[in-house]
């Protein structure tokens, strides 16, 4: 099993631009509060680095 990306949902400000930049891995828990990863061992890894970039609280990283 590859890596996988995560999203530690405790410092997760719902900035919502990891749902923008990468919505096929990324998306709005339904209480709206938090995103969530959708796939995590898939989608263009570029695309998931630049929504890593672009987090204000850097929350989402990648696990083994």
């Amino acid at each position: 099993m590859g890596r996988r990306v995560v999203i530690d949902v405790d410092e997760c400000m719902a900035c919502e631009a990891c749902v923008e930049l990468c919505p096929e891995v990324f998306e709005m828990a339904e209480d709206g509060e938090t995103a969530v990863v959708i796939m995590p061992e898939g989608g263009d890894e570029d695309l998931i680095e630049e929504a890593m970039d672009s987090c204000p609280v850097e929350c989402i990283t990648w696990e083994d």
